[in-house]
């Protein structure tokens, strides 16, 4: 059986707890927030914060959670906007079979097609965190620490027709 593959899902009232059921491995969860929290961050951050489930299959199992900042005041003067990443949370058993670079793929399109051409994250350093699975995409340090975290950049190919 052919399955759709990987999809990104709004967050609604149907899938809200699968949502709230992704864990990502104990040796990790020192490296992002549980998906409540970055839900909670979403409600009060409503004009930036673009929550998604991500689900695999025509019966559509959810395998992680990615949340975007787009748009936002980086240094709340006005003068840098920047649009990234904010969390990734790949469900423990779903690890290792290309979720976690589907959510950037998709991440990077949506900001793509808002106009951007440069994708931001941060990272915790240390083992177990994610700084090698970012640089593998491209990802590369700016100088920037953010509460103790390295800032991320990779830069944005034009979408092609």
């Amino acid at each position: 059986m052919i399955t759709s593959g990987p999809r990104l899902e709004e967050i609604t009232p149907r899938n809200i707890d699968a949502a709230l059921a992704i864990r990502v491995r104990p040796e990790q969860e020192f490296a992002v927030s549980p998906v409540v929290k970055s839900l909670a961050e979403a409600y009060v951050h409503p004009g930036t914060a673009w929550p998604r489930l991500i689900v695999d299959g025509d019966d559509a199992r959810p395998v992680g959670f990615l949340m975007a900042f787009l748009d936002i005041d980086w240094g709340d003067d006005g003068t840098v906007v920047r649009s990234g990443l904010w969390r990734l949370n790949i469900d423990a058993g779903a690890q290792g079979r290309g979720y976690g670079r589907f959510a950037v793929e998709s991440v990077a399109a949506e900001i793509r097609r808002r106009g951007g051409d440069e994708l931001y994250v941060t990272w915790h350093p240390g083992e177990h965190g994610p700084e090698n699975f970012y640089l593998g995409l491209g990802f590369r340090p700016n100088g920037e620490m953010v509460e103790g975290e390295v800032v991320g950049v990779l830069a944005l190919e034009p979408d092609r027709p």
